[in-house]
């Protein structure tokens, strides 16, 4: 979830393109972790338990039914998505559980995640989906610059091409989540961000998502649906809830304000020589974004330099293109040599495991 994107900030992604929502910021503060974003959800997920309609819940409710009064929010929906509502305490328990909320100081390896994310039931889904969209998708790679097995990756990564995509009430969930407090700030937007989509016309049986109030096949947040998503069919409806166009061309438009650099891959697996020595690379500055997951990353250098000291691969681009050498599972383990489009997809989930898995899938659904 990513979901969104920012989720997302998610990639409402406090940005689409740059701010952090439960899974980034789990995964951001623990390092390493990456929280897997495609699993099931309960079948009674927002049906119980029914919460507590207690005063102290209300009256916050009616706060942020004023904050969305002030941006503009109609009466009418201001009433038809407040009337009743009542806190979600499964949510609570869901947020309360994300890595990241723990002192466990245990780092995961990446090699069980792989096989998992990177499994062949996915790979074989993303094959399919790409031989679906062979229509439309090089038209929404010319506009936007992103290659089409990316936005697959993403996709297959966020809803599993969109066989599950919540069942959560996005109101609720941001509602409460807001109240709770650890992420009121977040919250509190996304919930004013949920009655924008409902006044301008999204119906209320699409405003149904995961726990944390990512919706849709590319799972993004209510902010970044209202900034990022796109018509890519012409029909006059941001569908990306069904529509294979407009959740592709979504997927792009947010890479693309993120910063995607068309031509450049995200990476490549590199051969790590027995004699490197690691110390000779190590960062020296500190990211402003995802710290504690660039922190495991080496400088940058040139493609050019990394040659000069004889890694046996590297990204198949210009040798003036700048990239980083991860070790997800330290020295010994595959490495690799990441661009600055690794860094764009950092920015829909805050998480080296994401982002190495999407970058993985992709090359899969392309070979």
């Amino acid at each position: 979830m990513p979901g969104i994107l920012q989720i997302f900030r998610l990639g409402g992604v406090a940005a689409a393109a740059t701010l952090m929502g439960p899974q980034q910021m789990a995964a951001q503060s623990s390092g390493t972790v990456s929280v897997p974003v495609v699993q099931p959800l309960p079948s009674n997920s927002d049906a119980e338990p029914q919460g507590v309609n207690d005063s102290a819940f209300q009256g916050y409710v009616q706060l942020l039914a004023a904050r969305a009064r002030a941006e503009g929010v109609s009466e009418r929906t201001i009433s038809a998505y407040t009337q009743g509502l009542t806190e979600n305490p499964r949510v609570v328990a869901l947020d309360r559980s994300q890595p990241g909320s723990s002192t466990t100081s245990a780092i995961p390896r990446f090699e069980p995640y792989r096989r998992t994310h990177v499994d062949a039931a996915r790979i074989n889904g993303g094959r399919r989906v790409f031989q679906q969209v062979s229509g439309f998708a090089p038209s929404i790679e010319a506009k936007y610059g992103v290659p089409a097995p990316i936005l697959l990756a993403i996709f297959g990564h966020e809803s599993n091409y969109g066989s599950y995509k919540g069942d959560f009430d996005l109101a609720r969930s941001l509602a409460t989540l807001a109240y709770e407090g650890r992420r009121r700030e977040l919250f509190a937007d996304e919930f004013v961000a949920v009655l924008k989509m409902a006044d301008r016309g999204v119906p209320r049986d699409r405003l149904k998502g995961s726990w944390a109030g990512a919706f849709g096949n590319p799972q993004f947040l209510p902010s970044m649906y209202l900034r990022l998503a796109v018509d890519g069919d012409g029909d006059g409806d941001r569908d990306i809830w069904h529509s294979q166009v407009d959740t592709l061309a979504s997927i792009a438009n947010y890479f693309r304000d993120a910063g995607w650099r068309p031509g450049q891959p995200w990476g490549v697996q590199a051969s790590v020589p027995s004699d490197f020595d690691r110390t000779s690379v190590a960062g020296k500055t500190t990211s402003p974004s995802c710290p504690r997951v660039h922190a495991r990353h080496s400088r940058w250098m040139t493609v050019s330099e990394w040659k000069a000291r004889e890694f046996s691969r590297s990204p198949r681009s210009a040798i003036s293109v700048m990239a980083s050498l991860f070790e997800p599972d330290g020295p010994g383990s595959p490495a690799y040599l990441l661009t600055g489009n690794y860094r764009v997809i950092l920015h829909y989930n805050c998480s080296n495991f994401y982002a190495l898995s999407v970058g993985l899938l992709a090359d899969e659904i392309a070979r």
